[in-house]
């Protein structure tokens, strides 16, 4: 199980040492010192605290026999775990063709990637298949250097785009940077984000910090001259969402200075926000966007980048030359994934199970004392905690503690920034399994408050 801590959060606390202390099932305990031993340790995996059995839906369950409702999934479960039309597909798929070297075209590869082109916006069509996220964005900065003869990069500091030496250094999480002992890679110039609380910029209201933030990207953009790209997450999952306007102002201030946008929909994409991509809610395109996580359907590792057609100029070099590149079973579980989000009605459904969801949280918790902010879209939503003295001081110690009354009663999510309840359930919860999870939440912050 997820420990769903901050990042950047250190290994030790005495609520997660008191919660370590409550597994006393012996082979629950071998296991988990095995792990410690087995594994490098880092944070926000490992040592483990908890262990995991069996994942079904919106469950997951240890060795012990007790039940969460999964409301983290590290943002792979959209369609739940173990779907059983994504498990027969990947069987079948397995059966009729279990591998293909990348130089060898197949159908189920190339039926993904122009199904990744059909529910990408603008011209957006010309896809390459990576392992993971962080290599996705790897790519997306190759073609953005190749495409623009620029190696400059604009991102946001607290953001993340993978662990990756160039996926990190675009990033701006301290947690995946600054162990690394030297430069990372060199031109990757960074920006304040938007939000009020997590920004100098002085601002007290969203949409002022936001103005200042698009702002300040395009002072940068002019002062350096030769930015190959911005890439930025169109929503922050921590949640953070852009006001009105501000992805306008930077995809015009791009065009502007000739930089390209890259999006990074790894965490937000395929239906979770409400669209089937967190960008269409801003009405703008970027030149490149990213897939990831969810995009296996919560069981197998794929990840895409797409670009423009009139992008694909580095056919003389390799710019992702991955051994699973096209990959029939991975590609198999994709296709199958948004195929389900499509037939089921799931992008939809996240748009008025997350509004039903965030409308009742302001209702019973808005005015608590300690809660600073509700925000969010579709089904990726945040309650902020904060001081009793002053709700807009976060408060970590408090959150954690709330956290884990919450994993007491059945409920794991994850903590961000600090002092974020960050809820992200499967696309495919029942509303009876999400009223009785937003009990949980608002019973533990009354209890703290």
């Amino acid at each position: 199980m997820d420990r769903a801590h901050t990042e950047g959060e250190a290994n030790t606390s005495q609520a997660r040492a008191e919660w370590a202390a409550r597994e006393t099932d012996a082979a629950a305990r071998d296991l988990l010192d095995r792990d410690a031993g087995a594994f490098l340790h880092q944070a926000l995996s490992s040592p483990c605290v908890a262990t995991i059995a069996k994942a079904e839906g919106i469950w997951i369950e240890d060795m012990a026999g007790r039940r969460y409702m999964d409301f983290h999934g590290n943002s792979v479960h959209h369609i739940g775990y173990g779907h059983p039309r994504l498990v027969q597909a990947i069987k079948d798929q397995l059966d009729a063709l279990p591998f293909s070297p990348r130089r060898f075209a197949n159908d189920v590869a190339t039926d993904l990637a122009e199904k990744l082109g059909q529910i990408t916006p603008g011209d957006l069509s010309k896809v390459l298949f990576t392992t993971g996220g962080s290599d996705a964005n790897e790519v997306a900065l190759k073609i953005a250097r190749a495409a623009t003869g620029r190696f400059k990069t604009i991102s946001f500091w607290d953001s993340y785009h993978g662990a990756g030496f160039g996926a990190a250094a675009v990033g701006g999480e301290a947690t995946f940077r600054s162990h690394i002992a030297g430069p990372l890679i060199p031109g990757t110039e960074h920006v304040a984000p938007f939000h009020p609380t997590q920004c100098p910029y002085g601002h007290d209201t969203l949409e002022k910090s936001a103005e200042a933030c698009a702002g300040m990207m395009e002072y940068v953009l002019g002062r350096e001259g030769d930015v190959a790209a911005v890439i930025a997450e169109p929503m922050r999952a921590v949640p953070i969402v852009p006001p009105p306007g501000f992805w306008k102002a930077v995809r015009a201030a791009c065009d502007r200075q000739g930089a390209l946008l890259i999006f990074d929909e790894i965490p937000t994409g395929l239906g979770k926000t409400g669209r089937m991509l967190s960008f269409e809610h801003d009405e703008v395109a970027p030149d490149i966007v990213t897939f990831g996580k969810a995009l296996g359907g919560g069981i197998l590792p794929i990840a895409a980048t797409i670009a423009r057609s009139d992008l694909d100029v580095a056919g003389d070099f390799a710019i992702g030359h991955y051994t699973h590149e096209k990959n029939p079973v991975t590609a198999r579980a994709a296709l199958t994934t948004i195929q389900i989000i499509e037939d089921e009605g799931l992008v939809d459904r996240s748009a008025r199970l997350g509004a039903a969801a965030m409308d009742r949280l302001r209702e019973t918790v808005g005015a608590s004392p300690i809660v600073s902010d509700i925000r969010g879209r579709g089904l990726m939503f945040g309650v902020e905690i904060g001081s009793e003295r002053d709700a807009r001081i976060p408060d970590p110690d408090r959150a954690e503690r709330i956290y884990y009354a919450c994993l007491a009663e059945g409920l794991s999510f994850k903590i961000s920034a600090g002092s974020v309840l960050t809820l992200s359930p499967p696309l495919t919860i029942l509303e009876e399994d999400l009223d009785r999870a937003l009990t949980i939440v608002e019973t533990a912050i009354r209890a703290a408050a």
